[in-house]
């Protein structure tokens, strides 16, 4: 019977450990990414499929949709603050671009409201 609790126990905290995205990006300076268009349109064209992908491209191709699916949940508050900060980069400055990620990423646009929501919560959408 005791090798079955600490079984369980030990099953319980790897999946709480797994349930967490990796912060082995959390240094990239994103900031220097945004304002390189260079490096920016190469990470896009990654993110559609349409060019190679650094492992950081890699990465975020994979972990996208559960964060979209999930509202970030297994995010850690920097990689949501990053995230808010690329999209509100693309959605203002990159707008052809964000349409083109959106049309991937979120093609019923549900994802879309739920951010809008977030930022103008008095709106109605």
């Amino acid at each position: 019977m005791k090798i079955y609790l600490l079984l369980f126990a030990l099953t319980a905290i790897v999946c709480v450990i797994a349930e967490d995205y990796t912060t082995k990006y959390d240094d990239v300076d994103v900031d220097r990414i945004l304002q390189n268009g260079r490096i920016l349109t190469n990470y896009i064209k990654c993110m559609l499929d349409e060019g190679p992908c650094t492992n950081e491209g890699r990465e975020l191709k994979k972990i996208l949709p559960d964060a979209l699916s999930t509202d970030c949940s297994k995010c850690n508050e920097k990689q949501k603050r990053t995230a808010n900060k690329v999209v509100n980069y693309l959605r203002t400055k990159r707008p052809k671009d964000w349409e083109r990620l959106s049309a991937k990423y979120d093609s019923s646009g549900e994802y879309k409201k739920r951010y809008e929501n977030v930022l103008h919560p008095t709106k109605n959408n």
